[in-house]
């Protein structure tokens, strides 16, 4: 149901709405501090945006898991808005992984909130699935991310984004440290980036 009425919004757009879609490639695919892909990873999605604020899109990526999951597909939508001159963001995202079991896939509902250079998100797991917190701030033009996963761990991301040519470009270091998950990495990831 939740796909139908995604893909109805994206189907039936008002002339004060929009539709972008972007493609990356990135040296590998780290998410909360965790590889994903253990590989280079192409990516790309569609995100629909409305004036009112309401948004939502579809995304995707390969992945390699254990559980022979082989590309991941992200569903979400959501309300942006200011309130008193603070950033509110609020929304659904569901995971799911292609080709594996289906109690991979999993839903979180979001909220996060910033004001100038200053963010912080929260992320409420469902049905069982882990909630997920992140404080960011940018410095510079050079963005640091610290974030508690529960049951998981901690990881911290330092990035740096530029231009190359008409591309967008972006190297980062990250690190995860487990809360006995065992799964301790680090990462230098490059990607390179381009929206329509």
């Amino acid at each position: 149901m939740k796909k139908l009425l995604l893909l109805v919004g994206l189907i039936t757009l008002p002339t004060f709405a929009s539709v972008s879609a972007n493609v990356s490639f990135a040296s590998d695919y780290i998410w909360r501090g965790m590889t994903q892909s253990d590989a280079p990873a192409i990516q790309g999605g569609f995100d629909y945006s409305a004036e009112n604020g309401f948004y939502a899109g579809i995304w995707g990526s390969n992945v390699n898991f254990n559980n022979g999951a082989g590309s991941e597909l992200d569903l979400y939508f959501g309300y942006g808005t200011e309130i008193a001159g603070v950033g509110v963001d609020v929304g659904y995202i569901s995971y799911e992984y292609i080709d594996s079991d289906p109690d991979a896939t999993f839903e979180e509902i979001y909220l996060g909130f910033s004001k100038g250079d200053l963010g912080l998100s929260f992320a409420f797991g469902q049905d069982g699935a882990p909630d997920y917190t992140e404080v960011s701030y940018s410095l510079g033009g050079v963005d640091f991310a610290y974030g508690e996963y529960d049951e998981y761990g901690n990881n911290f991301i330092i990035s740096k984004g530029f231009a190359c040519g008409s591309y967008d470009c972006a190297v980062a270091y990250t690190d995860f440290s487990d809360d006995g998950y065992g799964a301790d990495e680090d990462a230098l990831v490059f990607s390179i980036s381009a929206s329509l």
